[in-house]
């Protein structure tokens, strides 16, 4: 079995986990699930690792498919105990950067 750790997830991307545990707290979430696309899905217990050492919250790792922002679970407000969060993490970025296109025009 290779166990990805969080040291290899930075390396590789910015999760911003450090907003991740400012929202945790500041909505003082209890159950907090997190969604990951299928690249990212090696990293879900690295990353529940590093966000229960950091917060008092206790989490779920959806597994089934997030093709991003708008693929929401259906259903979550049949979960007992109620769900207070729902994170979703991506690999690529909402909106491409143009800086670097300047020339190419």
């Amino acid at each position: 079995m290779n166990l990805k750790t969080i040291s290899e997830l930075n390396e590789k991307y910015d999760l911003e986990l450090e907003k991740v545990v400012f929202q945790i707290k500041k909505q003082k979430a209890k159950l907090v699930l997190l969604q990951f696309p299928d690249g990212l899905k090696p990293y879900a217990t690295c990353v529940v690792d590093y966000l229960r050492k950091n917060t008092k919250a206790d989490f779920l790792i959806w597994f089934g498919t997030c093709f991003g922002a708008c693929d929401t679970p259906t259903g979550l407000e049949k979960i007992n105990p109620k769900i207070d969060l729902v994170v979703q993490f991506g690999h690529n970025a909402m909106m491409p950067s143009y800086s670097n296109d300047k020339n190419k025009h």
